[in-house]
């Protein structure tokens, strides 16, 4: 006799299926090719921000788990900067496939730790890794290595020992984005994940011992960015450090690394702008920037988090925004219709919150969300998402990068500048990630009005060979891994 099943049932079979909770807590690192006990004191536990309930752990690595798994990395270096590219093309192409065969796991449990909607979570928090995995092996079957220039020879050769330090907002697509490009250039690493989202950190170093990558040429250490973090940037047998994070968390990162002066990248915050001039498809423009800018519920170092806008077509944009905004549900995010995630954290959640009463004890015109949690919720680090117009220059939610679902309008005639590039404000100076969008029918006609406006790499289609291009971008990824003689 078949026995029907609700659509809830079915969804909460599956979240518990595919991510059991007993599954989930970590007591190894993962060092030279083993699971090895921390010697770090502790745990550190993971709370599904959805939920507020902790969903796992992972272990507090110590120095003493850095200094391991450094030299796990510096002893293989060696003889994996000799490997044939064939067998790293090999790797880089088992790992794609095994996020393909685990595709559904790590994304319900990036949104269980993240909050991500789940929709968003398969396409880009697996989909992409998936995809980045598979473009540097396939980078690799062209990649010159050297380069005869007049009377000069240049060679490119791996860096050495690389640490990464990654962010909590796309967890295993920013790990991917530093991981691939360090096979693919023979360099060795050492990986120190969010605290927040490190749990498919530990998913992918089960898929590399899998595939058979050699002992130590990644390796795994959980911890807090004060101490692991800080320690993993200053020691002596790191030739590279690669950090996405914060501003403020760079620059530590950078004054750690600075006295043995190795190579640092840094990918930080931002505070991009979105532009619509009168010439544009209004109605397209206006809707397509509130997703630019509470994508990832709006925790995304490229959002496009100030609209401004033509002062004659300010009514016509505010309404369509308005509507728009409102209609971007927030709720649980392994359901599928909805369209903003929580918080991922209850710190991220005062934060954004903070700057919305910000927004409104300053004067901005609140045209959709505000305070408070949104309809119908009462756990979860949620916020609404929130539209704020007639923003002015001055104005803390205009200056300040959120990383939040909130998006800031004002008009060209407001701003009163010569729009050349938009200036960033002056404490984003130092933001590595500041795209601009740019919404016209012509780009003569943004060059004529405002002709400075267009230096920079415009979105939403930039061509693969921009800097914001994935060619472009894997390449000096890949470039940046390597150093000259």
């Amino acid at each position: 006799m078949a026995v029907e099943v609700t659509p809830l049932e079915m969804h909460e079979t599956i979240r518990d299926c595919i991510v059991p909770h007993h599954m989930m807590s970590r007591e190894e690192l993962y060092i030279n090719g083993e699971w090895v006990a921390a010697s770090g004191e502790g745990e550190i536990e993971v709370v599904n921000p959805a939920t507020e309930q902790v969903i796992g752990s992972v272990p507090v690595g110590s120095q003493a788990d850095v200094d391991a798994a450094v030299n796990a990395a510096s002893a293989v270096f060696p003889s994996w900067s000799q490997s044939s590219i064939e067998d790293r093309i090999g790797y880089l192409n088992a790992l794609s496939a095994a996020f393909k065969d685990r595709g559904e796991e790590l994304s319900q449990l990036i949104t269980a730790e993240v909050g991500t909607p789940i929709g968003y979570s398969r396409m880009a928090m697996v989909g992409t890794p998936r995809v980045v995995a598979r473009s540097y092996a396939k980078m690799l079957e062209n990649f010159e290595w050297e380069e005869e220039v007049r009377n000069s020879l240049i060679v490119k050769e791996p860096v050495g020992v690389c640490a990464f330090i990654t962010p909590w907002n796309f967890p295993l697509h920013q790990i991917i984005g530093k991981v691939a490009p360090a096979i693919a250039a023979g360099c060795t690493m050492v990986l120190k994940p969010s605290k927040e989202a490190p749990l498919n950190a530990f998913i992918l170093a089960e898929i590399i011992d899998e595939i058979g990558l050699p002992a130590g040429v990644f390796n795994l250490v959980s911890g807090h960015g004060s101490d692991v973090g800080e320690y993993l940037s200053s020691h002596p047998d790191v030739d590279m450090v690669s950090f996405t994070g914060s501003t403020s968390a760079g620059v530590r990162v950078s004054q750690a690394a600075a006295p043995s002066v190795k190579r640092v990248t840094l990918e930080l915050g931002g505070k991009s702008a979105n532009v619509i001039l009168d010439d544009a498809n209004i109605v397209r423009a206006a809707k397509s920037s509130v997703g630019a800018c509470f994508a990832n519920s709006g925790q995304t170092c490229s959002a496009l988090t100030r609209l401004i806008i033509p002062e004659n077509k300010k009514e016509e944009i505010i309404e369509i925004i308005t509507g728009r905004v409102a209609g971007f549900t927030a709720g649980d995010p392994l359901d599928e219709s909805t369209r903003c995630g929580p918080m991922a954290s209850a710190r991220q959640q005062a934060s954004v919150s903070d700057y919305i009463a910000s927004g409104i004890s300053e004067g901005a015109t609140l045209i959709s969300g505000g305070e408070g949690m949104p309809d119908g919720l009462e756990t979860g680090f949620f916020v609404k998402p929130t539209a704020f117009a007639d923003v002015t220059p001055d104005m803390k939610i205009w200056n300040e990068e959120v990383f939040g679902p909130l998006l800031t309008t004002s008009t060209i005639h407001t701003l009163g500048w010569p729009l050349t590039l938009i200036p960033p404000p002056a404490n984003t100076k130092r933001t590595l990630c500041r795209p601009v969008g740019l919404h016209t029918r012509s780009h003569r006609h943004g060059e004529t009005k405002y002709p400075a406006l267009l230096r920079g790499p415009a979105r939403p289609r930039p061509s693969d060979r921009t800097p914001l291009g994935k060619i472009y971008f894997f390449v000096c990824l890949l470039e940046s891994l390597a150093r000259y003689r």
